[in-house]
């Protein structure tokens, strides 16, 4: 069964997703992610937008260094997208890119959240994380 990359960084999967920021009790600022710890008390939990605006990407087309820890080595590693989504009234979130045409992103377009299994477990599970992917003709390409 697949698991999520970190607790209370997000919900659901898939077209259900949603980031999990925290909202502070005393200025109202959202802080992304939900802080944790001793923190954590000055904050009240809110689920973030699914969709928002592509501020400024780039693709990663080699594996990163440590403390990277997804699949693979430098001979099998995929490229992907990394990028900032404007996430309007609330935060700009940095967040995987997903999709079949990363080369054919545009600054301004309309992103949607999604989860994408990045590695699996020791156990061989896969884990989720939170990856953003275009919106093109009313659907998440």
């Amino acid at each position: 069964m697949a698991r999520p990359v970190a607790e209370k960084l997000f919900t659901g999967e898939g077209a259900e997703t949603r980031l999990l920021a925290g909202r502070s009790r005393e200025t109202g600022r959202l802080r992304f992610p939900m802080p944790a710890g001793a923190d954590a008390e000055e904050y009240e939990a809110v689920e973030l937008a699914q969709e928002g605006r592509l501020w400024s990407y780039t693709i990663q087309r080699f594996r990163p260094k440590t403390p990277f820890n997804g699949d693979g080595d430098e001979q099998n590693f995929k490229p992907y997208g990394v990028g900032y989504i404007e996430l309007p009234g609330q935060l700009i979130v940095e967040s995987r890119l997903v999709g079949n045409d990363l080369e054919s992103l545009t600054i301004g377009e309309t992103m949607r959240i999604t989860t994408e299994a990045y590695r699996t477990d020791e156990s061989g599970e896969p884990v989720l994380t939170y990856a953003f992917a275009a919106v093109r003709e009313g659907k998440a390409a």
